[in-house]
């Protein structure tokens, strides 16, 4: 705080008072011995001193004076923490340390279906659409014998004892009918609850539905999913090519991290809900080019018993778990128009292979078109089908 001293004098100058210099003095000496203008003189006489001090010892050039304190006697305390010194003089890390894990699978509501007071409606100049019948939902997670507890007592998905695998317990059951099969997953859910909602209630339930780690209430947002009947997968951010500069978040996979690092972001990532039948990518252009790394993370899924559906990035990697890689991103191109065309390149897709497989991010245009798209898909000779259904070893 700056203090500001006056020049405007304390008092006016004397003027001189009948009675000559003896009168003078007489009153001076009657004013001094009244205690409030001692007081007062006695802190004048502190603030003199006080700016004399700071004019004294103060570079003029500085600013305003601060005030330091010699850190070690901060560290003398019993309360300090282990390890402050190291922490003070460490360099900065090139990424963000682990954090211990947050082991509570949230159940916590989620907003309710409408924007909060300010914020921007998802589907903006319409009302979203109303739900849908999407037939009876899939069982409540965790199923028994497909969970233990890992590190920190979090529950990671395992094999069961009889061999069952969250691959394919947690995917929606389906049936085939012969014709070309054809399948859409949302990612990106969870961070906007209109969006998320929408995506849940007015999607058929074959499509799949992909869900952010980092989503508050993400257990009760994937049990949702499944009461409505969609397969859900969980999102892993994993190094792009452009990082740090693009940053997926303290979890994300880095392609030079060592094999045990990767492993222990994985089961804190793994431990974020229960139900998701496997993991699908989020970003990771340079993590998916280094052979060790994606070894490592195929490994773990192996162990685990997990699909992965990839948005197409990770096509050229094959590998002993179920597998699926999208043939094209149906959003790329922000617009009803263009997200119609690639609906409809996937259509031809399938008629040509008998089988495809679209990614799309939770937009509301997106959510918009799948959902019109898919309703008119059976009569065009296709079968809407869960991603699970095109995943293979």
């Amino acid at each position: 705080m700056a203090v500001t001293f006056s020049r405007k004098p304390a008092y006016a100058a004397a003027t001189p008072a009948s009675g000559g210099s003896e009168g003078l003095r007489a009153k001076l000496g009657t004013a001094l011995t009244n205690p409030y203008i001692g007081a007062g003189g006695a802190a004048c006489l502190f603030l003199a001193s006080l700016a004399t001090l700071v004019l004294v010892t103060s570079d003029p050039s500085a600013g305003n004076p601060s005030v330091r304190l010699e850190l070690t006697k901060i560290g003398a305390t019993k309360n300090a923490p282990e390890g402050w010194r190291e922490a003070l003089t460490a360099e900065a890390p090139h990424e963000a340390p682990l954090k211990p894990s947050e082991l509570q699978l949230s159940r916590a509501p989620f907003p309710a279906a409408g924007a909060e007071e300010g914020e921007k409606p998802a589907f903006e100049g319409e009302q979203p659409p109303p739900p849908i019948q999407q037939g009876p939902g899939l069982p409540q997670a965790p199923i028994a014998g497909l969970t233990a507890p890992g590190p920190g007592g979090a529950p990671l998905p395992i094999i069961a004892a009889d061999g069952r695998t969250a691959a394919d317990a947690y995917a929606r059951p389906f049936t085939p009918n012969g014709r070309p099969k054809v399948s859409v997953v949302i990612g990106g859910l969870g961070l906007n609850a209109q969006t998320t909602r929408a995506a849940i209630e007015t999607l058929p339930a074959e499509i799949t539905l992909s869900f952010a780690p980092y989503a508050e209430g993400l257990q009760g947002w994937i049990d949702l999913a499944r009461e409505h009947g969609h397969e859900v997968l969980l999102e892993t951010p994993m190094e792009p090519a452009d990082y740090p500069a693009n940053d997926p978040g303290p979890y994300t996979l880095i392609a030079a991290n060592r094999p045990e690092d990767t492993v222990r972001k994985l089961e804190w990532l793994m431990s974020r809900a229960t139900g998701y039948f496997g993991l699908s990518n989020y970003l990771g252009a340079r993590f998916v080019d280094n052979d060790q790394a994606m070894a490592t993370f195929t490994a773990v899924l192996k162990t685990r018993g997990l699909a992965f559906v990839d948005d197409g990035l990770v096509a050229r990697h094959a590998g002993p778990i179920p597998r699926a890689s999208a043939d094209r991103v149906i959003d790329d191109e922000l617009s009803a128009s263009a997200i119609d065309a690639q609906l409809r390149a996937l259509e031809n897709g399938a008629s040509a292979r008998g089988q495809s497989l679209g990614s799309g991010f939770a937009y509301p245009v997106t959510i918009n078109q799948v959902r019109l798209w898919a309703a008119g898909l059976e009569a065009r000779g296709l079968q809407l089908a869960p991603a699970s259904a095109l995943a293979h070893r």
